[in-house]
């Protein structure tokens, strides 16, 4: 078995990726700072317990034409719910600077941490398995 078939390994690396498109949302905040009529945007948050969830779901599929095709229930918004911006520009424009860098700052620790945590599973796994190289 792999590394990343393992639900825990699944659910850190589906957390590196959710904050790195964070990154990418916060950065167009940032470069539509002076777009009239711009308001922020960001990402749904990320919860552990709902990927391990999911992981633990069974899937179905149909192996015959004559079963019954199941789909599931849609996927989960993107973007979390819309708040009203504390400061809007007479332009309309919804972007605080300082928020915008205080959120980058918190999201590239966070992944520090996530990425941090990832390694010592690792090497957690690697002395268990007798190979602390």
């Amino acid at each position: 078995m792999q590394i990343g078939g393992l639900n825990l390994f699944q659910a850190f690396t589906d957390k590196m990726r959710w904050h790195q498109e964070r990154q990418g949302v916060l950065s167009e905040n940032i470069a539509n700072a002076d777009t009239p009529g711009y308001i922020e945007r960001d990402l749904k948050a990320f919860s552990f317990g709902d990927e391990l969830r999911s992981a633990a779901t069974l899937t179905t599929s149909a192996t015959s034409p004559m079963h019954i095709a199941v789909t599931s229930g849609g996927s989960a918004a993107r973007f979390g719910a819309e708040s009203a911006p504390f400061e809007v520009t007479p332009s309309g424009n919804g972007v605080t600077l300082e928020d915008e860098m205080m959120k980058v700052a918190g999201n590239d620790m966070d992944y520090q941490a996530v990425t941090a945590l990832y390694v010592r599973s690792v090497r957690l796994l690697k002395v268990a398995l007798g190979r602390q190289g």
